[in-house]
């Protein structure tokens, strides 16, 4: 079995795959490259699209927040 038959399938996809090899092998401030980018493109989709990008993005962070408070109330 070769060495990229073993890496996890998310390594394959196109973009996706090369930020994740970035994140795990990279340097250190390529996770803060990744959170500017993805609030960059938030906020003009809120800027091209309005109320709905907005809502979107929150109702997209709901599973982690609801996550956060289980992991908090379980001490």
């Amino acid at each position: 079995m070769t060495a990229a038959a073993r890496r996890p399938f998310w390594f394959r996809i196109p973009v996706i795959g090369w930020i994740a090899r970035d994140l795990l092998e990279g340097d250190d401030d390529h996770i803060w490259y990744l959170l500017a980018t993805v609030l960059s493109l938030w906020g003009i989709a809120v800027l091209a699209w309005g109320l709905p990008a907005l809502a979107i993005g929150a109702l997209a962070a709901v599973p982690v927040c609801f996550a956060l408070l289980l992991l908090v109330t379980r001490g």
